[in-house]
């Protein structure tokens, strides 16, 4: 498949002099908004083209590259419920900080759904806690998949939200490399927010959010309002690459044959392999780390490691063979030591 902004870079004179931002004047890939590079807050070009490629692949309407993470995906989506009258957004305790700052600073009304923590470890929300919530506010927010690879119930969540006529929103920050799965965000959802960065091969800050045709017009409205504009081409052609890689399900199969081969907690999603460790969480990473292997996160009770359809099985082989080899201890019942957020009157 064509990629239109990298294509478009490549393309660029070697003779390029620069008399434009920015300022370390080396030109490359690390470009402005220029007369063959197009206009990210008024795509005509290559942009516009990635990006209809992208929603074509998402199952959107419209979609929106985003080169300040999902963070401004968050916010745009708010704003766009914000914009159509929307006062109250119903949203799990645990979801990412930008949602609770996006309604601080938007004016938004928090209806907080109540989750169950377990190993430290915040569960989805089930649908009765949903259908409660939701009748108090004027749109519902899921996280999809959450930090440790599992799902709210999605089916349940869009007819309560189809019945009602109130949005879907989905926070799909770590769930970019689900679109080929049924489970995905986007099949669900009105708008949703994907964080290619995070498990799909684009550069960090790369993102994308997307709507179906009854809000594709309010989210086109919102980004104009949070996304930069000065965006780094270099990240813009990473996150179309993303987009379009191919799925890679030797890895996704071998993650899961990893988690029942190596005593890991058993969750939804393939990127996502937790190994309990208890309170020999922190020697196990150090001992890790003395061999070049860096988890995604500690919390006290597991390690985590994050993987994507980039990741060699030869290196799960490497993992498994020293995990085998560190001592482990008991999980505990405590609070994540990461400090995960919780909704609090006020915040």
């Amino acid at each position: 498949m064509k990629l239109h902004i990298a294509d478009m870079l490549r393309a660029q004179s070697a003779e390029h002099i620069s008399f434009h931002t920015p300022g370390h004047k080396h030109a490359g890939g690390d470009i402005t908004e220029l007369s063959y590079s197009d206009n990210l807050y008024s795509p005509q070009g290559v942009i516009k083209r990635a990006e209809e490629d992208a929603a074509k692949i998402l199952g959107a309407h419209s979609s929106f590259f985003l080169t300040d993470g999902s963070t401004s995906g968050v916010f745009s989506m708010i704003y766009a419920v914000k914009a159509a009258g929307g006062e109250r957004l119903a949203a799990s305790e645990f979801s990412h900080p930008s949602v609770f700052h996006a309604c601080k600073a938007l004016g938004m009304k928090i209806v907080p759904i109540p989750q169950a923590v377990r190993w430290g470890i915040p569960m989805q929300p089930d649908e009765k806690e949903v259908a409660k919530a939701l009748q108090r506010a004027d749109a519902l927010l899921l996280t999809s998949p959450d930090y440790y690879g599992y799902f709210p119930p999605l089916a349940a969540a869009k007819e309560l939200c189809r019945t009602q006529k109130k949005p879907l929103l989905c926070d799909g920050a770590h769930g970019s490399h689900l679109h080929f799965c049924e489970r995905y965000a986007g099949k669900f959802a009105d708008m949703w927010v994907d964080g290619v960065h995070k498990s799909l091969p684009a550069m960090t800050q790369g993102a994308v959010v997307s709507a179906k045709e009854n809000w594709a017009a309010q989210l086109g409205e919102a980004v104009r309002v949070f996304r930069t504009t000065s965006p780094a081409y270099p990240i813009l052609a990473s996150v179309e690459y993303a987009v379009k890689y191919p799925r890679n399900l030797v890895i996704e199969e071998a993650s899961e044959a990893f988690k029942r081969g190596h005593g890991c907690l058993i969750n939804d999603d393939w990127s996502k392999i937790l190994v309990p460790f208890g309170e020999k969480s922190s020697l196990a990473q150090a001992a890790l780390e003395k061999n070049n292997i860096y988890p995604e996160f500690n919390d006290g009770n597991f390690l985590m490691f994050y993987l994507s359809p980039c990741t060699k099985k030869e290196e799960l082989g490497t993992l498994g063979a020293l995990l085998d080899g560190l001592p482990r201890g008991e999980v505990g019942e405590d609070a994540p030591q990461g400090g995960i957020p919780i909704y609090r009157e006020g915040l």
